[in-house]
């Protein structure tokens, strides 16, 4: 079982793939057969829970909570 980070928890972010906002839940590693990649658990606005590629995400900053 992969060790998870849950230390962002609630960040607000963009997935890349749908151009839609969710929140980060953890962040974990997944291992392939020959290389380790960076995967975040995520759930969208419908709640519904989805694993992704850190490199797919980014952290949404909305200029109306400035």
């Amino acid at each position: 079982m992969a060790e998870k980070d849950y230390q962002l928890y609630g960040t607000k972010v963009l997935n890349l793939k749908t151009q839609e906002i969710g929140l980060l839940i953890c962040i974990w590693k997944n291992q392939f057969a020959d290389k380790t990649v960076d995967f975040a658990t995520c759930v969208d606005k419908t709640g519904i829970r989805y694993n992704i590629e850190l490199d797919n995400i980014r952290v949404f900053e909305d200029d109306f909570e400035k």
